[in-house]
């Protein structure tokens, strides 16, 4: 199912391949067994999350499978211009790209690639926002959470 699933301080992450490129992460709970990587790519995509998760000003270089709608890439690609420590509503992101809050709520939603397009430096105006199509508190805010205070920015 997984080509390689790490350990994380909010739980686990899986990492998927498809052909030469990473073809989704996912955010798992603890109870996911881990999987070494079975790949150079896997190990690469591992490496990388690893830094990250030691140093939230790494940076990623993987290649990332072709996926999501012409509209979904133009907003995870504004996301991927929004610094590590800094955030942005999904209001600030819509007005930039020209576009409407919930749309980028929903294309960061449907992010295949969470980290690497740090979807989590988007939240809402009044708020922390939802994640992974989640609302109201749970795993997944609380992986946001983790992510945001990792990389300086404190949200209750």
């Amino acid at each position: 199912m997984f080509n390689a699933v790490i350990d994380a301080p909010f739980g686990k992450i899986g990492v998927r391949l498809e052909g030469e490129a990473v073809r989704e992460i996912v955010y798992l709970p603890d109870s996911v067994a881990n999987v070494e990587p079975d790949s150079a790519l896997a190990k690469q995509a591992v490496e990388q999350i690893e830094q990250y998760l030691q140093h939230a000003s790494a940076s990623f270089d993987l290649p990332l499978a072709d996926v999501g709608t012409p509209f979904q890439r133009r907003v995870w690609k504004a996301i991927c211009e929004i610094p590590p420590g800094v955030v942005m509503t999904y209001g600030q992101l819509a007005k930039q790209i020209g576009s409407v809050p919930r749309a980028v709520g929903q294309a960061c939603g449907s992010n295949f690639f969470p980290i690497v397009i740090p979807c989590h430096r988007v939240v809402g105006a009044g708020g922390i926002g939802g994640f992974a199509h989640t609302g109201g508190d749970g795993y997944y805010r609380n992986v946001k959470r983790w992510l945001l205070k990792h990389e300086g920015v404190p949200y209750a």
